[in-house]
């Protein structure tokens, strides 16, 4: 009983976005609703608990938020400046071939964007130039989407996987091996899944060794940065391996290019200078020890909370919620970006009069129904971690299969991550709870880990935050329903997938 009612926030937001097709909004409110009731009524969680777990979900919205609009601003600039257009116009010089585009962009493109970036951006640069090729909007969520999940853990600039070190206290040569290989071996069939959701089983048929071969280049790339230490730009530099190899193999597999007429090259480096900028901007960032450290220090809000406990003896420890670092923040990174790209579209000449104007109309129209739905997923989440609601789901799923815990393992990660909307998260919640049981069981840790991440790294993607910010910028604003639905059926193989592949290494 009592994990029936834990679960029923999450069955309420599954069964009204899928089975009738609620936008996030409306589902986020229900489901949050639901757990506030459930919490208050069956899990003991009281006043106090309950302010101050609201306090800490504003603090996670705020910093959610923060990168949404940005990422959306910044898509906004380059599409009124016509710069998404000259790159979808440019991508067919390279190759016509739909399977092709679809791993060069949204399965190899997007896995760097995750590298260097992440916190949604590879879809929503990617939704909408894939969109501009001609995918129908529904695709152009879902191969991103997919694409650039494997690369998670990794990616980021090595944030979940820093997470997971921190939760468990054990370092990166104990955790990086395993976790690598999971994650590598998920990076193929991700390819293969994006094949399937650009053209079905005919493209996966006709580019199935291409699509092996650009898999195990980026896992082998990942694999050897991670265990040499560099873990914080193993998906980057894996993804960096994978797009020096993907150019050419598109250039082989060409397609039917036909006439295509004068490829102007120098339009073509002013389109992709936004997401230039962006790039140098993060690397600058985040691997500049002068630069990051300074910023880390500076315009930082940090909120320490008490110990909470609900009146059935659940305890959340004292700690700060979320710290955001307004100046490094990604939010930040994004919203800079979106200023010099506007500025370089703006020098070139490619803007209509009152563009300014229409850039940030369209970035609130379009953002603002989302962040409510967003606000509301983080609330549920939230209320439903202090509440020991989470904590209950994932003991009564490892309690009741016992022995084929490894199989469970990576459920568990990927339902942190579904709640909680992120990897990382995901790792902070249950980590610690995954290492013991290992302990108990007598399983080796890092394989348990490994399950734990990759299917927190999988899952992620379908969080009904993520949902929302993909389908926001892919033109399927209001129907997340139908992303749902497709999504889940890729990432419930996948983690099925990481189910085997445990219980193989066990």
């Amino acid at each position: 009983m009592t994990f029936l009612l834990a679960f029923l926030p999450i069955a309420v937001i599954l069964s009204l976005m899928i089975g009738y097709r609620w936008g996030a909004s409306r589902a986020g409110a229900a489901g949050y609703l639901t757990a506030l009731v459930v919490a208050i009524a069956f899990f003991g969680a009281g006043p106090r608990l309950l302010a101050y777990a609201h306090a800490k979900a504003l603090l996670l919205t705020v910093d959610v938020l923060l990168i949404i609009w940005a990422a959306f601003l910044l898509f906004r600039v380059a599409d009124e400046a016509g710069a998404i257009a000259v790159i979808g116009d440019a991508l067919p010089h390279l190759t016509a071939d739909r399977g092709m585009q679809a791993l060069l962009i949204g399965w190899v493109f997007a896995s760097f964007l995750q590298g260097v970036g992440g916190f949604g951006v590879p879809v929503a640069v990617i939704a909408p130039i894939l969109v501009g090729l001609g995918f129908s909007p529904l695709a152009a969520v879902v191969i991103p989407s997919v694409g650039h999940s494997w690369a998670v853990t990794f990616g980021s600039l090595g944030s979940s996987f820093n997470a997971l070190m921190a939760a468990t206290n054990l370092p990166f040569d104990v955790l990086a091996p395993d976790a690598a290989r999971f994650l590598g071996l998920a990076g193929i069939a991700v390819g293969l899944m994006v094949l399937h959701a650009a053209e079905g089983w005919g493209a996966v048929r006709r580019l199935f060794l291409p699509t092996i071969l650009l898999g195990a280049v980026m896992a082998v790339g990942q694999y050897l940065a991670a265990t040499a230490g560099l873990w914080n730009v193993g998906a980057f530099l894996g993804s960096l391996a994978g797009l020096m190899v993907a150019i050419p193999l598109a250039r082989r597999y060409r397609g039917q290019m036909g006439d295509n007429g004068h490829l102007d090259t120098r339009r073509v480096l002013v389109a992709l200078s936004g997401y230039a900028v962006l790039v140098a901007i993060t690397l600058g960032v985040q691997l500049i020890p002068g630069i990051h450290d300074t910023l880390s220090k500076v315009g930082v809000l940090r909120v320490n909370f008490p110990e909470m406990a609900t009146s059935q003896g659940f305890v959340t420890p004292a700690g700060p919620g979320r710290t955001i670092r307004f100046l490094r923040h990604a939010g930040a990174i994004l919203g800079i970006s979106s200023l010099l790209a506007f500025l370089i579209y703006r020098r070139a000449g490619w803007y209509q009069p009152g563009a300014g104007r229409r850039i940030v109309t369209g970035t609130v129209q379009r953002v603002m129904s989302s962040s409510v739905g967003i606000a509301a997923m983080v609330a549920m989440a939230v209320v439903m971690q202090h509440a020991g609601m989470t904590d209950a789901l994932a003991r009564t799923l490892a309690d009741s299969v016992g022995r084929a815990y490894p199989a469970i393992a990576p459920w568990i990660g990927a339902l942190g991550a579904f709640m909680t909307g992120s990897n990382t998260n995901s790792n902070v919640v249950f980590a610690a709870l995954q290492q013991r049981t290992a302990e108990l069981l007598g399983y080796t840790v890092a394989l348990i880990l490994a399950a734990q991440t990759a299917g927190g790294a999988l899952g992620s993607v379908i969080a009904p935050t993520k949902i929302v910010v993909g389908a926001s910028t892919g033109g399927m604003a209001g129907r997340e329903g139908e992303v749902m639905r497709k999504m889940l059926a890729y990432t419930g193989t996948l983690v099925a997938l990481m189910s085997i592949i445990a219980l193989l290494g066990a």
